[in-house]
């Protein structure tokens, strides 16, 4: 890395970088505060309550988080892909009991760390199923009829699911207080679109305006919104939204009026098929290369935040991502298909960070964009080292480089710049370089800058020159640091392998591994005063990303 100078290096760069701080776009939306996860019994692990306490200050701020299965029925103990908030339950005469104590613990963690939920209703409790129409066979490597398809029913008594609706919101008021839960966001059911809905469009839009109005009548003024459909789900958003526009209502004269946010998810790969190959270092044989595409990604999110803001009454209704992925499934990795190595890697930070800056950038015409890019990964229980799930943590509780690109996030100031990227000569380049340039309210500017192809076997380098002119600081003493994440720095899963890929590391080994997920300063130097510009030399891998941060001191 090269040193701060008032005037470039002598190396003649491929990409030159000029953020321009006198160019003030207006307020940095920190979209990425939010994480989100199927195993919602693992909150209350050990393992899961200090993930979640790493991760309050991995975020640097007030995080909104996500999970699935708070009304499903089932022992309580998570699984992969599954888990059970086991709520409901009818006594001998067919009446409502509800049992909380498999979700009050989950609840409590969340509320230690100051954690917003997106509280979401469903899945269908066994007992409120609808008969089904399927034929099980029972195998011992299944669950049940219940746990293959049951959980997906509407269910089969709308009063009963209005008690238990209300039930749940009462509850969580009462042990939390009105003036918290007034401040989460409570959503019906995830991916309606697909076969996690086993009803119709209709029969999804008259159980929301049930779900809406218990919700309501527990906590009013409660924020409700949904539908949470997939990327490819926007025939379903549109028809959700026409009846939330429409005024009508499953209630008769009761209205539930406008969701107060609508949220879809999108995903940047279709699910890398576990291929039952043989497993090497880089995992299980798979003979094509595949990877995420933040084309398909960016494709579903404008198709379906176009519908929203095509509703003039929906122009300001925030808009949440609340499943926002490179990849899917979340419990897979590379011991099912080698592509799922992306996820252990230095690819994983840097997709996310220019995933991040194409997001906030990438709004036409001052419409509204979204409010929140929900990250669908945290940890798995059982998990190997480097096992390649969607996860924040490996064994250990390692964190993985994806980490570092949400710290680089979290020391951005609260206003954007204005950046150009310039190629020098239209040099072809291994990847793109882009860059997301912020202001703090001291003086300082912080900038990431990455590079970034989609293609995770892509390898190689950019001489990139970053100038930032008209710093706020000039003049003052500031401190000029430099961060980086690439294949060597910041970069746990490195560390990993150099010392031999041990699934049983000794203390020593762990420590050694534990050591390199920090995020790593490779330049720190004091400026007694600070000129007005201030330029640097990268050489910036793909894929690889810095942080530039000039503070006043």
């Amino acid at each position: 890395m090269g040193a701060a100078s008032s005037r470039g290096g002598g190396v003649v760069a491929d990409v030159r970088v000029t953020v321009e701080c006198a160019r003030d776009l207006g307020e940095l939306e920190r979209i990425w505060m939010s994480f989100g996860y199927d195993e919602l019994n693992w909150t209350a692990t050990p393992r899961g309550k200090a993930n979640c306490a790493a991760l309050r200050g991995i975020f640097g701020g007030q995080v909104v988080v996500r999970a699935h299965n708070l009304l499903t029925s089932g022992n309580g103990r998570g699984l992969p892909h599954w888990s059970s908030g086991n709520v409901y339950h009818e006594d001998g005469r067919g009446n409502p009991v509800y049992d909380w104590s498999q979700v009050d613990v989950v609840f409590d963690v969340w509320a230690e760390n100051d954690m917003v939920p997106i509280v979401e209703l469903g899945f269908c409790p066994v007992q409120l199923c609808r008969p089904s129409h399927r034929t099980f066979q029972w195998t011992p490597s299944l669950y049940g009829e219940y746990e293959s398809w049951g959980w997906t029913s509407p269910p089969r008594d709308e009063e009963r699911w209005r008690g238990l609706v209300q039930a749940v919101v009462a509850h969580f008021t009462q042990r939390y207080g009105a003036r918290r839960t007034s401040e989460w966001y409570w959503e019906f059911w995830n991916e309606p679109d697909i076969v996690y809905w086993d009803g119709t469009v209709e029969e999804y839009c008259h159980y929301y305006d049930t779900t809406v109005a218990a919700v309501r009548r527990a906590l009013p003024g409660a924020r409700v919104g949904g539908p949470a459909t997939t990327g490819g789900g926007a025939a379903f958003l549109e028809r959700f939204l026409d009846h939330c526009v429409s005024g009508a209502s499953a209630l008769g004269g009761e209205q539930v009026g406008l969701p107060q946010f609508v949220s879809f998810h999108t995903k940047g790969a279709s699910e890398f098929k576990r291929t039952y190959g043989p497993i090497g270092l880089e995992g299980a044989a798979e003979d094509e290369n595949r990877s995420p595409s933040t084309e398909r990604m960016l494709g579903e999110i404008l198709v379906n935040l176009d519908l929203v803001r095509s509703y003039s009454s929906l122009a300001e209704v925030p808009v949440f991502v609340d499943e926002c992925d490179p990849g899917v499934p979340a419990h897979m990795g590379i011991f099912d298909n080698r592509n799922y190595q992306f996820r252990n890697t230095e690819y994983y930070p840097v997709f996310q960070l220019q995933m991040m800056g194409a997001l906030l950038s990438g709004q036409p015409g001052g419409r509204k964009g979204l409010s929140l890019a929900t990250a669908w990964a945290w940890y798995m229980e059982g998990d190997r080292y480097f096992e390649g799930t969607r996860s924040f943590f490996t064994a250990s509780d390692i964190a993985t480089p994806v980490v570092n690109g949400y710290r680089m996030l979290a020391m951005l100031g609260d206003r954007r710049l204005g950046a150009r990227v310039e190629l020098v000569d239209a040099k072809p380049t291994v990847g793109a370089v882009g860059a997301l340039p912020s202001a703090h309210p001291d003086g300082g500017v912080a900038v990431v800058v990455w590079h970034h192809n989609d293609d995770q076997y892509a390898r190689g380098m950019n001489e990139v020159e970053l100038e930032v002119r008209d710093l706020p600081c000039a003049g003052r003493h500031v401190q000029v640091t430099q961060h980086l994440i690439d294949e060597h720095h910041s970069n746990s899963h490195t560390a990993w392998r150099a010392l031999g890929a041990p699934q049983d590391p000794s203390p020593e080994d762990v420590e050694a591994t534990r050591r390199r997920s920090s995020l790593e300063v490779v330049h720190d130097e004091k400026l007694e005063s600070c000129p007005s510009s201030l330029s640097f030399q990268v050489s910036l891998k793909c894929p690889g990303a810095m942080l530039v941060r000039v503070t006043p001191i």
